[in-house]
């Protein structure tokens, strides 16, 4: 097992552990969660060695061997296979040494060779590249050529192939397509090890952790269950310590005025030293925190178009290499749409050229006269001046604005006091991304372009977005691994695959089960199924696209109802809450309270008519799609 007894570990001035402890048991596949900075990679420095605690005890059986995941990928003209081959040190070991033995030692060393399975390592290799979404003809190219996204990819498909009973996995999601990362959950349930994963992402979380430890402050806390089961007991635990604190808190004050009351009589003086006493030992209970650090605002345009944008007959692609073809798609005010399809399909081609940042190679682009675009990917972090600040980035984009009202907005996306006039060259990926946001949401977009948002940003900033993006009424088009976000913010995906793009006929789960068998699939039956002719191929993509126009006025009218149902459930919970209050039918508020009970009635009729018309719209589009 792995033990830490009484860790205190400083980085700096900074404390990142005090006096912590934690038991971790072997074959636990264990969650390891905090916020950005909070000393999570840290401790897997401690865990492998590389340094040591300012006081305490950290044990790691000294059998057990450890494979961890580089966060960084020297350029080399080694290939790809060969570079995830490297992973299994033994193997590599043996395999030289078979070359040139002699004699009685090549029987032995044949038999360990085979022993560690050293026979099908290649096999081994292959499979993990094939998972990791790296198509055959990359396996033989150099570690150099590829980018540093697919260079982690190639780091954790390394860290896989050693043999090991201690995993440590840092962030291994981020680069990760929802393919890779579901292909990546089954071989990581499978692995019988140890495992120690470092993510911010909650759906990776719950498919993979059977234990939760988090940093909180300076301690560290064990938590039994995935993701959700954490979250529901640190819900309990909150809950608990919140009412501890509230009854401790009327104590202290029965005492403090008893003791102001009393001390100066003699008759009393004696029990009014008790009571000081009782204070002075009394162990003082914190009150219980749970809100987020962040409280995001997505402000949208008042002024749209419908639609808001369309392409027509579109060919997409770069430098007159097309990607896409025959794409036909519109996007309407208030439409959420999520983007499915493995890397390098073509999502973020897609997303480019709506955004008008990628010119179309044949078609046309038609954008509403009040089209306002937001658009957030990964490389317009770069752009950032890192010589600014963020209040700087704010004002020059609205010179106008006051600079309260610049800090007043950058304090919900985390930059107060002093963060929002520091210089962005000092600012984490996180930071960087959360500026990005910020810099669009102060523009009032009424459609948003999102590519991978959630990289480099911990849980509560996903959170944090999830819930601004429930409540931004503008549309959305999101491409992200992260499936709680998708699940929470999106009402239709479509897919991209096979150069062209189609609507996907259902969720998540599906996609899920469908992206598996895809990795079951014989490699000659997936050749097979993309050799469709073209004009095959041209033929089905038109009547998809007609199809798919017929039946947007009817999903739109589905997702408005939705959208409604949900509002009007929010009105009345928050209206029954009041009713709960006992002071709401004292006499004097009688009107009041015939006010809350007539608005009662008419939301529910309203609900329920809207979910009558739900009903029949749903019908209707099942009928429809057969």
């Amino acid at each position: 097992m792995i033990q830490l007894s009484g860790v205190r570990l400083a980085r700096g001035p900074r404390i990142l552990l005090e006096d912590a402890s934690l038991t971790l048991h072997t074959g636990e596949h264990v969650g390891i969660i905090g916020a950005n900075g909070c000393g999570k990679s840290t401790m897997f420095s401690l865990l492998r060695g590389e340094m040591h605690a300012d006081a305490g005890d950290v044990s790691v059986p000294p059998a057990w061997r450890i494979a961890s995941m580089a966060q960084e990928v020297a350029a080399s003209d080694r290939s790809a296979l060969d570079f995830v081959l490297d992973g299994d040190t033994e193997y590599r070991t043996l395999e030289a040494r078979m070359e040139h033995a002699e004699g009685a030692e090549i029987g032995e060393l044949h038999a360990r060779f085979g022993a560690i399975d050293g026979y099908r390592a290649p096999m081994r290799a292959h499979e993990l590249l094939d998972g990791l979404g790296f198509a055959p003809q990359d396996r033989l190219r150099a570690v150099r050529e590829f980018s540093g996204g697919w260079r982690i990819r190639l780091a954790l498909a390394r860290t896989l192939m050693c043999p090991s009973e201690l995993m440590l996995l840092d962030e291994p999601t981020n680069h990760l397509d929802i393919d890779a990362l579901v292909w990546l959950e089954a071989w990581l349930q499978r692995y019988p090890g140890t495992l120690l994963i470092i993510s911010h992402d909650r759906e990776f979380l719950d498919n993979v952790a059977t234990r939760i430890v988090s940093f909180e402050g300076t301690k560290l806390s064990a938590w039994r269950g995935n993701y959700s089961a954490f979250e529901l007991q640190r819900a309990e635990r909150i809950a608990a310590q919140q009412g501890a604190f509230e009854k401790q808190q009327t104590r202290i004050a029965e005492i403090e005025r008893f003791v102001a009351r009393f001390k100066a009589k003699a008759t009393k003086a004696r029990q009014a030293q008790s009571r000081v006493k009782e204070l002075e030992r009394m162990t003082r209970i914190a009150p219980a925190h749970i809100d987020s650090p962040f409280s995001l605002r997505l402000p949208c345009s008042e002024k749209v178009s419908t639609p808001l944008l369309t392409v027509a007959r579109a060919t997409l692609g770069h430098a007159g290499a097309p990607i896409l073809s025959g794409v036909e798609i519109g996007i309407m005010p208030g439409e959420r749409t999520g983007l499915l399809g493995a890397n390098g399909a073509g999502k973020s081609t897609l997303i480019r050229s709506i955004a008008g940042e990628l010119p179309l190679l044949a078609g046309e682009r038609h954008a509403g006269e009040h089209l306002r675009v937001g658009y957030f990917a990964q490389h317009q972090l770069e752009a950032l001046d890192h010589s600014a600040s963020p209040l700087l980035h704010v004002q020059r984009i609205s010179k106008e604005a006051s600079e309260q009202s610049i800090r007043d907005f950058l304090g919900g996306y985390g930059f107060h006091g002093e963060q929002a006039t520091a210089t962005v060259g000092r600012f984490s990926g996180g930071e960087q991304a959360r500026l990005a946001l910020a810099l669009i949401a102060w523009r009032k977009p009424n459609l948003l372009l999102l590519d991978e948002p959630t990289n480099h940003l911990d849980l509560e900033m996903r959170h944090a977005l999830t819930v601004a993006l429930q409540e931004y009424p503008g549309a959305v088009l999101l491409v992200s691994h992260d499936r709680h976000l998708l699940k929470n913010t999106v009402d239709a995906f479509w897919l991209v695959q096979d150069g062209c793009v189609r609507e996907f006929d259902g969720d998540l789960e599906d996609y899920r089960k469908l992206s598996l068998e895809r990795h079951r699939s014989a490699p000659d039956a997936a050749a097979g199924s993309a050799a469709t002719s073209a004009p095959a191929a041209r033929e089905n993509r038109r009547s998809a696209a007609e199809r798919r126009e017929q039946l947007r006025p009817l999903k739109q009218r589905i997702a408005t109802l939705e959208r409604q149902m949900e509002k009007h459930q929010q009105e009345l919970r928050a209206l029954e809450e009041r009713l709960a209050d006992p002071a709401i039918y004292e006499n004097s508020r009688s009107a009041e309270l015939q006010q809350l009970l007539r608005t009662q009635g008419t939301l529910r009729q309203q609900l329920e008519e809207n979910e009558e018309a739900w009903l029949t719209a749903s019908e209707e589009l099942e009928r429809e799609t057969g």
